[in-house]
């Protein structure tokens, strides 16, 4: 990868000719993001962040943290708050803003810590790629839990971007894949194209059948207006 997400958080944090990004999916057409969007104060965040971010607690894991938002808010409110992200990028910019516990580290590399909350937002079921993928990465998770702890994660149901026919059925296109929620992102910045990733988005129900066939429990905290929701996985 060529972290070009990651090269747009720190072009913006030293301001360094930063631009917007454009992102693609292969059931979408290009969007243009602004940068600063990843920037945003807790005053700025949609609903379902600032509700995680009210219901953390304890010793804190900030997983997939990007410009490091959610973890700067918890930090200013005396949380201690580890912040992670596959993009090196990212990490030096969140390390710039103040944030000393981020480091370069694959979710699934994590081992010997445990936390009270893990956040996994703005998609936190994204990380998993695939579907299939979904109980190696929720295994996994339970081993960095505190007793009493909890994962606070967030996704949306796609269903609504397909075409639905007079009966009420709706088509997908289902090639290559085993679930709907299954996408290909690609990054564009500055005229180059970063490789292809999967990024799974997540109904609220398949991720509770998966959270209960791997031992957690799975309440609802909140639903969005746009099939999007929050929710909160424990033991």
């Amino acid at each position: 990868m060529k972290d070009l997400l990651g090269k747009a958080i720190l072009d913006f944090q030293t301001n360094n000719n930063p631009q917007n990004i454009i992102t693609e999916t292969d059931i979408s057409e290009s969007e243009e993001m602004d940068i600063n969007y990843l920037f945003r104060k807790y005053e700025e965040m949609p609903k379902i962040e600032q509700k995680a971010l009210d219901l953390a607690k304890g010793k804190i894991l900030d997983v997939g943290c990007g410009a490091g938002a959610h973890s700067l808010h918890l930090i200013k409110k005396g949380f201690d708050v580890k912040a992670i992200d596959i993009s090196p990028n990212s990490i030096e910019a969140c390390r710039l803003r103040g944030i000393q516990a981020a480091e370069v580290k694959d979710i699934l590399d994590l081992k010997d810590e445990t936390f009270d909350t893990i956040l996994l937002l703005m998609n936190g079921t994204g990380i998993f790629g695939k579907l299939i993928n979904t109980t190696k990465y929720l295994t996994h998770l339970k081993t960095l839990l505190n007793p009493g702890g909890q994962i606070l994660i967030d996704s949306s149901d796609l269903i609504y971007m397909f075409d639905t026919d007079e009966d009420g059925g709706v088509w997908i296109p289902m090639e290559n894949k085993d679930y709907y929620g299954e996408l290909t992102f690609t990054v564009e910045y500055k005229g180059e194209i970063d490789n292809p990733f999967n990024w799974l988005y997540l109904d609220y129900n398949t991720l509770q059948n998966a959270a209960h066939a791997n031992g957690f429990e799975c309440d609802l905290i909140y639903e969005g207006d746009n099939c999007d929701y929050l929710a909160k996985l424990y033991i």
